[in-house]
């Protein structure tokens, strides 16, 4: 333990002295550079020692620090995973210069005991529950971006790509490595109302990290990956969206992760009376094998969800089918997955059978701001009648003035039918400064 904390002081004073260097630069680039005559420097000069400077000095600085732990009781394995892990994450933005924006970002995920859990197959505890936080230091984003007025803006380097719900292209957020893209991205918004995103992918930094000792499915994906967003904000109530999303993907674990989806949703709210809102998404897609996948098949995805809200109550159900053909499950491998069918994170990846998930969930803020979420899952599987089991959710939070938030989450799902048949109880508690 000593040495783990050792090493993260280490890490982080580099970091901070990295950070105080380019302040003590900024500084000096600041002062006002004199010609042979005494004379200030002309019009070029003084960008160089008064405008671009400025990007810097104007800029902000970002901090994020969450200490989680993870309890994991799985009745197919001998032991329990008992994961302590403090994630910190420091960024610096520049302020607009001519439209133009940079941003570097580092993060670091230290385990309290890393044998007390098994990190996604990093450090040798196959006899553990996985919980995907193995330890690991990187730059987490680190992206140059230029903005026209509201109509356009490109974005090159490592980046965060959401889409949506997360369904299909997100950022993990749940994890304490969030997932990044190394990508080039084009927002074009030609007329009020109407965005069309574009992104041309070719790595893909997942939240296992790239650590020594992971599994092969468990490594980063080199891509040569498009995709392809269009938003139509047709009313207050409905936002129309299409979407394409050409993956092409390689790990050591192959090309069998690489995908063509084809999809459209619908969206919305709408007020049912002064104090009661109606809030729903519809949503369908098609997918097939795309590019060097060794698969064939061409699968179905379908989601419904409706839900009412009236303060403090906010109460609705879903169902989300992820369709199989052809002995191949719909796959979402850039998905937020924590977020969809249970946060037990049974099924990370589709059965071969396919997923049928009909859900129900309450929710209610208690006094003091806290709000306290109820989820029900029903699985099934979408070829064939196996009964994949059920799962209970319930999650509360408080926020603590600006910076500060605490979370306790549990998670109970309880299999049915092979090879889903053991029972799963997680546990979560957390705490998080956010500056």
């Amino acid at each position: 333990m000593k040495r783990r904390a050792t090493a993260f002081l280490r890490t982080w004073a580099g970091l901070a002295g990295l950070v105080m260097a380019a302040g003590a630069a900024g500084a000096i680039a600041q002062e006002t550079p004199k010609t042979a005559s005494g004379t200030a420097a002309g019009p070029a000069a003084g960008f160089f020692t008064q405008t671009l400077p400025g990007a810097f000095t104007g800029g902000t600085f970002s901090a994020n620090v969450r200490a989680r732990y993870e309890f994991v009781h799985q009745n197919s394995l001998p032991l329990d995973a008992h994961a302590g892990t403090i994630r910190t994450r420091f960024g610096f933005t520049t302020a607009p210069l001519y439209g133009v924006q940079g941003m570097l970002e580092a993060e670091n995920i230290l385990a309290l005991d890393e044998d007390a859990y098994n990190a996604a197959g990093a450090n040798q505890q196959p006899g553990r529950p996985v919980v995907a936080d193995p330890e690991t230091t990187e730059i987490n984003q680190a992206w140059l971006a230029w903005t026209w007025t509201n109509v356009l803006g490109l974005k090159v380097g490592r980046q965060r790509i959401v889409f949506d719900n997360h369904r299909f292209i997100g950022d993990v957020g749940w994890r304490q490595n969030m997932q990044t893209y190394d990508a080039a991205s084009v927002r074009w918004s030609p007329v009020p109302r109407l965005t069309l995103d574009y992104a041309y992918v070719w790595d893909v930094r997942r939240v296992f990290g790239n650590v020594s000792g992971l599994p092969p499915a468990n490594r980063d994906f080199e891509s040569d990956s498009h995709l392809i967003h269009l938003a139509w904000n047709a009313h207050a109530a409905a936002q129309l969206v299409g979407y394409v999303y050409l993956l092409d993907l390689q790990n050591p674990a192959g090309f069998n992760q690489s995908c063509a989806t084809y999809g459209l949703a619908l969206t919305g709210s709408a007020p049912l009376t002064d104090q009661l809102k109606l809030e729903y998404r519809a949503e369908a897609a098609r997918q097939t094998d795309y590019r060097r996948s060794a698969l064939d098949y061409e699968a179905p995805y379908y989601a419904l969800e409706l839900s009412v809200h009236r303060s403090p109550v906010l109460a609705g159900a879903g169902w989300e089918l992820l369709g199989s053909d052809n002995g191949a499950g719909f796959r979402t491998p850039l998905a937020t997955l924590h977020a969809f069918n249970g946060w037990a994170d049974v099924f990370l990846a589709t059965p071969n059978a396919g997923l049928r998930d009909l859900y129900g969930f309450f929710q209610v803020t208690l006094p003091g701001q806290i709000p306290v979420r109820f989820v029900y899952h029903k699985f099934d599987s979408d070829a064939g009648d196996a009964d994949f089991g059920q799962e209970f959710d319930l999650l509360a939070s408080r926020r603590f003035g600006k910076h500060w938030t605490l979370l306790a989450k549990y998670a109970y799902y309880d299999g049915q039918d092979a090879p889903y048949a053991f029972q799963v109880h997680k546990v979560w508690a957390q705490v998080e400064f956010n500056f």
